[in-house]
């Protein structure tokens, strides 16, 4: 198979990250009109969300010691019928509970097989360009907010938000399935190159061993803190401009002004990364996004939105894909979807407590306030764990 497959692989990495994040990110488009349709609180159709987080952080940890030993084809093909079940489900529930069941638990566990799976197949077809290429399939958590977000916007003016959660669901098979088709695993190395990969691809690190090494200890909670940060001034951001009286398509907008940001953060730092490393990229981007959160209690205008979603867009978008780049160099390509599955499970538990946190503090005190005071402090606790990124250990553990 030609090595230039790999860029098929992005394509379809990117094609995946995209309508699977997107699709379970949409809740924050539809939970001003459930509310209005259903009465069910904000907290509660909030919950949802957390409990998509945390789903999605377990199942991320399980796909990611799936595909370690089976493939990524079988883990993103589930993940595919699984995503278009759950979202059709989810429209036709009755009741609060029964929706946070479905849209909660199972589009979490299928958002979970793609990330994590198509991020560890990508560092494996690359060896050059490798935070490029990680930055790429990243990239279509970026394209999500302008393509997936408008879309059910427009869905629930010209119909409700039950069909607009149905044709999501619908096109997510429409859509993944076929792209599913086209994952393939890199090409096995030649015989006289097996050596040098070797040492390159494997630090001699069991899975229990890297569970418990310093540097799975830091990354994970640098990854913790940097998504409890952003996760609920991400979730919450339409509501909230909708609050300081900006009209619900432009509050979308600004969603969706974040998202393109995101696209052009990843590449941006994707780039930088190759060039300067990771760590010092990270550190830097977690800087600009604790100031950025903090700097939206200053503003409620449109023009003030888009700048700072701009600038919030693209640096939580352009730090994300460093984390998995990070782990392929601490911890190698043999075990690295369990462990990056693993990393992502804890940053999927920060992330879950943004969305519900906003909505209990919208419901306690009718304002945002404290949660992006919080999310700020968080940030800050991210870039403090981020400056502690011990050394890597490639060279004590290869062999003599």
């Amino acid at each position: 198979m030609s090595l230039s497959y790999r860029w098929v692989i992005v394509a379809a990495g990117a094609m995946m990250t995209c309508v699977a994040l997107g699709a379970m990110f949409s809740l924050a488009i539809f939970l001003e009109p459930m509310t209005l349709d259903t009465d069910w609180s904000r907290a509660g159709i909030s919950s949802a969300m957390t409990l998509n987080f945390l789903v999605m952080g377990l199942g991320g940890f399980a796909w990611g010691a799936i595909y370690d030993r089976y493939g990524a084809r079988i883990v993103v093909m589930t993940g595919a019928l699984l995503l278009g079940l759950a979202l059709v489900l989810a429209s036709r529930t009755g009741s609060l509970l029964v929706f946070q069941i479905t849209y909660g638990v199972l589009v979490g566990l299928a958002a979970s097989a793609f990330f994590a799976p198509m991020i560890a197949l990508t560092t494996a077809w690359f060896d050059k360009n490798r935070s490029l290429a990680v930055s790429l399939v990243s990239a279509g958590m970026g394209v999500a907010p302008m393509t997936i977000s408008p879309f059910a916007r427009w869905l629930i003016s010209a119909y409700d938000w039950r069909t607009a959660m149905l044709v999501i669901g619908v096109a997510a098979w429409a859509l993944l399935v076929p792209a599913a088709l086209l994952v393939r695993q890199p090409p096995k190395p030649a015989v006289d190159d097996a050596t040098s990969d070797l040492a390159a691809n494997d630090t001699g690190m069991s899975v229990r061993q890297a569970l418990r090494s310093p540097q799975f200890i830091v990354l994970a909670l640098t990854f913790f803190a940097c998504c409890a940060a952003h996760s609920g001034p991400i979730f919450h951001m339409v509501s909230y401009a909708m609050l300081c009286g900006i009209a619900p398509m432009a509050a979308v907008s600004i969603y969706s002004i974040e998202g393109l940001a995101g696209l052009g953060g990843r590449l941006l730092y994707g780039v930088l990364a190759d060039r300067l490393g990771g760590k010092p990229v990270l550190i830097t981007g977690l800087a600009i996004q604790s100031v950025v959160i903090a700097a939206y209690l200053a503003v409620s205008e449109l023009g003030q939105f888009y700048t700072l979603a701009v600038i919030f867009g693209a640096t939580y978008g352009g730090v994300m894909p460093l984390y998995a780049v990070l782990a392929r160099e601490y911890f190698g390509q043999r075990i690295l979807g369990t462990v990056f599955g693993a990393v992502t499970m804890l940053s999927s538990i920060g992330m879950a407590f943004g969305p519900l946190a906003g909505g209990m503090v919208f419901d306690a005190y009718a304002s945002y306030s404290w949660l992006f005071i919080g999310s700020a402090l968080v940030g800050l606790g991210a870039v403090a764990v981020a400056i502690a990124f011990p050394r890597l250990p490639r060279s004590e553990l290869q062999p003599a």
